[in-house]
């Protein structure tokens, strides 16, 4: 199986940071009782012909073990796209797909369809929180249930991972951070189809919106119990 696409902040982020706020990591513990893995668009219809996305489920699974064991929280978002055959986001089927393709994106993620399910080998609980979204970010109160969801569960930080790192995962992140909560991305548990835009993702987070951290420094050092 294809291994999680790697990632190195470029230098010149480094530096900005270190001129800017004087240390490279925003957030140094997370409460786990306070935290939530946002796990994002893992669903059978964009990571099954995508192996940069197939790659990063046991770490993502590993993180939700982990999550849970601590007191966490653990939070599947899915993308609907469509209802009755009928388009939830009609600006963006209409003006960035063909005909075809905006039907087929449509269908395949619309609740009861194939595609929409949570792809199989994910680690999925009956206690987890399960929310959707019409739209590429999970955090605009509007079109997502997630964060209402999260704020009543006394949720206050969000470490997330999912597809695609340049697309839902950092809108989402950006979103987060504004509505203030405090934001960590996975690097090696966030995916694209190509690595320059799973690269690009991440810079643009860690200069203003939130860490960027791997797999085993959260699992270590971040959502550990003060």
């Amino acid at each position: 199986m294809t291994s999680p696409s790697p990632y190195e902040m470029p230098p010149y982020v480094i530096d900005r940071v270190m001129k800017k706020r004087g240390r490279l990591r925003v957030f140094e513990r997370f409460e786990p009782r306070e935290t939530a893995l946002v796990v994002i668009d893992m669903q059978k219809f964009y990571v099954s012909d995508v192996p940069p996305a197939v790659a990063i489920v046991p770490n993502i699974n590993k993180l939700a073990a982990t999550f849970r064991a601590r007191g966490g929280h653990v939070a599947w978002i899915s993308m609907t796209a469509g209802e009755s055959g009928k388009s939830l986001w009609p600006i963006y089927h209409d003006y960035f797909f063909t005909k075809e393709n905006a039907a087929r994106h449509r269908d395949n993620l619309t609740a009861g369809a194939d595609g929409h399910l949570i792809y199989p080998t994910l680690d999925v609980q009956p206690t987890d929180i399960m929310a959707t979204k019409s739209r590429f970010s999970a955090f605009i109160p509007s079109r997502s249930d997630l964060p209402e969801k999260l704020t009543a569960a006394g949720i206050t930080n969000v470490v997330i991972v999912g597809m695609l790192t340049n697309m839902c995962c950092e809108t989402s992140a950006r979103d987060a951070m504004m509505l203030d909560f405090r934001v960590v991305m996975v690097s090696d548990a966030n995916a694209a189809r190509f690595i320059e835009d799973h690269n690009i993702g991440f810079s643009t987070v860690f200069q203003s919106f939130g860490d960027v951290l791997t797999t085993d420094e959260v699992i270590d050092d971040l959502v550990v119990a003060t």
